[in-house]
């Protein structure tokens, strides 16, 4: 190995990886380390040691970069809620921007990536957040566990991306249970109750529910509980206890209990009122989501006499955000769950050319296309691993007249680029990247495709 633990090096960043963390090369070797940026001299020490690259923490910058900024938020890179809290905004789109191009350029594609879209206020905008709780003695802390002591937490009062009201409810709930002497799970013990806590908050509405995450089916005093959160927290409409045993391996599990209130929130999107459980996925930075969806609609070009196609469809958001300016609008989302609050959410809104079903998309595409039934445009946001072979293929064959692509990974969405254009498509005007996540190293990226000739 080229160094060894402990050892203290400096070097020059020559690029940022898509997971915020700077790399400096010695020889042929990578170091991988967060709060590094590209062209600064930083002293370093090695953490972690493999055949394929080591990884670092930054005791020293040598030289700066000029869009570095000292926020005194360091803590945040402990715990890796914001990788780029030191770099400044404008270079932070910047970044996104040139990650985008690195992406599309190694699929072998040439696309003009388009400036990134930002925020006017990039932080505090999240209207979800799960945090873990433990105990410390004779109290209950919650923060964010660290990068490097993955059972140790770091308490927080402000987690610096979150609505504040979120922040803020997260100290009294915890401080609630703490009252009652309500127990932590442990790992060591496979012992305990408490695991995390949830809390959304609607931006419009500001509607709140708390979701208590528990090992046990149960949890002491959880009636006392519910209704002293019930009493103090502003705005809350909503506490439910979700089962979730850690054999699952989940941060939430879909086995929840309403303790107080409704099993749901309420929020608008663009003009649109959506019901939000507790596992509903709903975007996290509302500010943001009404200009990614009003842009992919635009970039859609649509026409009062198309037929949508919403893939993926979750619980209905891009589906119903659409409607008026189209003929029909079909969705289909493999969880049924997410289908039932999607079929709420059209009779809430009394919308009439709108259905959503539960099936796997690309069979049920192909099914629509047996039928005879031409889609105009398909929509797809799909999670982080991007798209299946099954459900490209499922689109080629239908052959819209176009193909809008929300992804939340620039990567599987340059290798799935690759793969339309391979099978017949062209990307259609610019890729372009919008900032749903400031302060962290993740990016939103809106394609359009058509087919050839």
């Amino acid at each position: 190995m080229p160094v060894r633990l402990g050892q203290k090096l400096t070097g020059q960043v020559i690029d940022v990886r898509y997971n915020g963390f700077g790399v400096v090369m010695l020889d042929d070797y990578p170091i991988h380390m967060a709060n590094a940026f590209l062209d600064e001299t930083v002293t370093f020490e090695i953490t972690q040691v493999n055949r394929k690259f080591a990884r670092a923490e930054v005791i020293a910058v040598v030289e700066p970069s000029p869009d570095r900024v000292e926020t005194g938020k360091d803590y945040l890179l402990d715990v890796g809620i914001a990788p780029y809290i030191n770099l400044r905004y404008e270079a932070q789109l910047k970044l996104k921007q040139f990650q985008v191009e690195k992406f599309y350029r190694a699929a072998g594609i040439e696309a003009t990536i388009a400036p990134t879209i930002g925020m006017e206020n990039p932080t505090h905008y999240r209207n979800k957040t799960v945090v873990p709780i433990k105990r410390d003695g004779d109290k209950l802390v919650t923060g964010f566990i660290k990068r490097r002591t993955p059972g140790e937490i770091l308490p927080l009062s402000d987690y610096y991306v979150n609505d504040p009201v979120i922040d803020q409810t997260i100290g009294t709930v915890r401080d609630i249970l703490n009252a009652h002497h309500v127990s932590v799970f442990s790992d060591e013990t496979q012992q305990g109750e408490m695991r995390y806590i949830m809390v959304r908050r609607g931006y419009y509405s500001h509607e709140l529910m708390v979701v208590l995450v528990a090992q046990t089916a149960t949890i002491k005093d959880e009636d006392a509980i519910a209704n002293e959160i019930a009493t103090v927290v502003p705005g809350i409409r909503s506490v439910v206890l979700n089962h979730n045993p850690r054999a699952l391996h989940l941060l939430m599990s879909g086995d929840n209990r309403t303790l107080w209130g409704a099993d749901a929130i309420h929020d608008t999107l663009l003009g649109i009122e959506f019901e939000i459980g507790p596992n509903s996925f709903y975007q996290v930075n509302p500010q943001t989501t009404e200009v990614l969806y009003a842009l992919a609609a635009k970039k859609a070009e649509l026409k009062p006499t198309d037929t949508v196609i919403d893939a993926y469809s979750g619980i209905g958001t891009i589906g119903l955000t659409v409607a008026s300016q189209v003929k029909q609008v079909l969705g289909v989302e493999v969880i049924e769950r997410a289908v039932i609050d999607a079929q709420k959410n059209v009779a809430n809104n009394q919308v009439k050319n709108t259905t959503f079903i539960t099936a796997d998309a690309p069979e049920q595409m192909h099914r629509w296309q047996q039928e005879g039934m031409h889609a105009n445009v398909i929509f797809v946001d799909p999670p982080r691993r991007g798209l299946t072979n099954e459900l490209l293929d499922a689109v080629t064959e239908m052959r819209p007249d176009r193909f809008v692509y929300v992804s939340c990974n620039p990567a599987t969405m340059a290798r799935d680029a690759r793969y339309l254009i391979d099978q017949g498509f062209h990307i259609k005007g610019d890729v372009q990247p919008l900032d749903q996540f400031p302060q962290t190293a993740h990016v939103e990226v809106v394609t359009v495709f058509e087919p050839n000739n």
